[in-house]
């Protein structure tokens, strides 16, 4: 089967706690607890199915890696990114850019995460 290149990602977190409930809260998702690798840290898991498209990941904890706006930009699919994006501020989040055009491609927006990440929002309508 072929699949898409990204397999994995993880969105490193200083509060677990409060970065657990803006993506709960900004993706209407319910993350789970997943043991950490090496015993250390905390890892929450976005909801996937390893047999569909695309990809899921985690929210992790651990001095591996630190939070910050610098890193590599990941984009949730959304049926209208307007209304991941309208849950943002709510969530403690802040909205870098709302919803644009990018032509043939649909549309997206980048927001602030509570921890200080870079997010995007995907959709086609």
């Amino acid at each position: 089967m072929e699949r898409n290149p990204v397999g994995w990602f993880e969105i490193y977190v200083n509060d677990m706690d409060r970065a657990k409930e803006f993506y709960e809260t900004v993706l209407q998702a319910t993350l789970t607890e997943l043991p950490a690798p090496d015993g250390n840290g905390e890892m929450f898991a976005f909801p996937g199915n390893e047999n569909a498209p695309g990809t899921s990941g985690a929210l992790v904890k651990h001095e591996m890696g630190v939070p910050g706006p610098s890193g590599a930009l990941l984009y949730f699919s959304s049926a209208d990114c307007a209304t991941e994006i309208g849950r943002v501020e709510a969530a403690g989040g802040k909205v870098l850019m709302p919803k644009f055009s990018i032509g043939d491609f649909g549309f997206c927006g980048i927001v602030s995460d509570t921890e200080g990440n870079t997010i995007g929002f995907h959709s086609m309508s």
